[in-house]
């Protein structure tokens, strides 16, 4: 639902998520925040040395601005925990996040990453034919898209897209902007949040009319199993 999760392994010794967001729910530094410490903490069994533990990556790709980082040209940043007087020092590399903002590819070229920026924002435009990776990537995207139960699942994710930025222009940053006061915005925070566990139900229901298992249901949802049985 515009959330791209992929865990990966570097080197067989760090460990790396990637994390899509297509929708901005305003907390997006916690979250990759609480990515990071769930697969810190997951790399070392209990009664193991500390020493173990390791090094764990986070790379945020943004299909929208943040907004503590609109005052910043470049649409790649990295962060490290870093004294503050002396910021040259880093405490520790075993944290270590990327965010990268698409909606910003267009003001200043970052290198290697421009062709796979270019190819993420308009996958059907000519890519470089030198990048290898990305035709690879394009051919597999050609391949999903031929699929009729993968553009079946597009379709829906798109539709969820789209209603979520309905519900957020329409209700809560129209309301923020406007001054209103904290119980109002709790409110409407609250039925935004009914809004989206009916969504969630409705694409569920589809799901089960074409014969989708309660597993892939729920992870495409977020919904249980015991909810979905229930539908």
């Amino acid at each position: 639902m515009g959330i791209l999760d992929i865990k990966a392994t570097l080197n067989n010794d760090i460990n790396c998520d990637i994390e899509m967001q297509i929708v901005d729910k305003k907390n997006i530094e916690k979250r990759i925040l609480f990515y990071w410490s769930k697969m810190y903490t997951s790399s070392i069994k209990e009664g193991k040395d500390y020493n173990e533990l390791k090094k764990g990556i986070v790379i945020l790709i943004t299909d929208y601005e943040l907004e503590k980082l609109k005052k910043l040209k470049q649409y790649v940043t990295k962060w490290n925990i870093r004294e503050t007087k002396n910021p040259q020092i880093i405490l520790t590399d075993d944290l270590e996040i990327y965010i990268i903002e698409t909606s910003k590819a267009s003001l200043r070229n970052e290198g290697e990453l421009d062709s796979w920026i270019k190819f993420i924002n308009n996958p059907k435009e000519k890519v470089d034919m030198e990048n290898k990776e990305i035709n690879k990537a394009k051919e597999v995207l050609e391949q999903i898209s031929q699929d009729k139960h993968e553009r079946y699942l597009a379709e829906l994710r798109q539709k969820y897209i789209m209603d979520q930025k309905a519900i957020e222009d329409a209700g809560y940053d129209k309301g923020v902007k406007a001054g209103i006061d904290q119980g109002i915005k709790q409110g409407i925070q609250e039925g935004i949040q009914q809004g989206e566990y009916r969504k969630q139900q409705e694409i569920a229901k589809r799901m089960k009319n074409e014969n989708m298992s309660n597993n892939t249901i729920a992870k495409i949802t977020g919904l249980t199993e015991k909810e979905i049985e229930e539908i």
